[in-house]
């Protein structure tokens, strides 16, 4: 499947492009951007970072908010940022709210028959956006790593512990770290997993940790204590709680940042330090 180049931005000496393509996974056409430094032009792949973005946004947020491009580019990073659901597909009851569905796609793969088709996020940002982005751009697919925000936390989290071998490691800011246990989650996987709950923790992060006990970690966590989902939602001290009592600190570093909430605000004061965490583990 080639990629349909969308729009081309000059950015830091590199280059911002948004691509389309078809989706088997999600059987419909996606949108994704890239951010290719100047490295990338010079003949040699370049090691990359996907961003997966949190409810309600699109491919667009984090390249626009966040400063990722600045820092990426001081190292010759590429940042591959993409899409959080399957768009233009009509299923009754996928725009009705805005914490499940259309921009809610929870980085899973449905399992009841009403979405099964399409919300298929896991297997797309895990094989299927990988195998083109690695084949068609000139990145490395040896050395890449994951990263998010809020649901996006959650996916590159589970992503990660699940998929050692593929990314050299992982951040988050503000993940749902205990997805079984919150409003947010459970509502999402009711739907797309089903009512048997033992099916929900092969996606929930805490509950990863305890059955991923003999893959070595590398990961960065940070939240902010204004963060208005942080005892709701995040779950972000059960977290660390867990972390400590498998013994895992020093695998785990997971930083409380007075005053912060959950915008963009927090990501962009913060993404230089999460730029530096992968660029080590990718030029390692």
């Amino acid at each position: 499947m080639s990629l349909t180049e969308i729009s081309r931005n000059k950015s830091f000496g590199g280059y911002l492009v948004k691509y389309q393509h078809h989706s088997e996974e999600l059987q419909c056409d996606m949108k994704f951007n890239v951010f290719l430094p100047k490295e990338a032009s010079e003949g040699e792949p370049v090691p990359a970072i996907y961003f997966l973005s949190g409810l309600t946004c699109t491919e667009d947020n984090f390249i626009q908010k966040s400063g990722a491009i600045a820092e990426a580019s001081k190292h010759g990073v590429a940042l591959v940022a993409p899409d959080t659901s399957p768009r233009g597909v009509s299923i009754e009851g996928d725009s009705d709210s805005w914490d499940f569905g259309q921009g809610a796609g929870f980085y899973v793969d449905a399992t009841e028959p009403k979405w099964a088709k399409h919300y298929r996020m896991y297997s797309y940002i895990v094989n299927e956006l990988p195998s083109l982005v690695h084949n068609q751009l000139p990145i490395d697919g040896s050395r890449i790593s994951i990263m998010g925000h809020s649901m996006g936390g959650h996916g590159a989290l589970g992503i990660y512990i699940k998929n050692p071998t593929k990314f050299k490691t992982a951040s988050a800011f503000s993940p749902i770290s205990n997805p079984i246990n919150c409003p947010w989650g459970q509502k999402a996987f009711k739907n797309y997993l089903g009512p048997n709950e033992a099916t929900w923790s092969q996606y929930d992060t805490i509950e990863l940790l305890k059955s991923h006990m003999n893959e070595k970690m590398n990961v960065l966590v940070d939240v902010g204590t204004a963060d208005g989902f942080l005892e709701s939602q995040l779950k972000v001290k059960l977290l660390q709680e867990t972390v400590h009592a498998l013994g895992r600190d020093s695998e785990w570093n997971i930083r409380f940042h007075d005053g912060y909430d959950h915008s963009y605000f927090f990501i962009s004061t913060f993404i230089a330090d999460h730029v530096n965490h992968h660029v080590k583990a990718l030029k390692a």
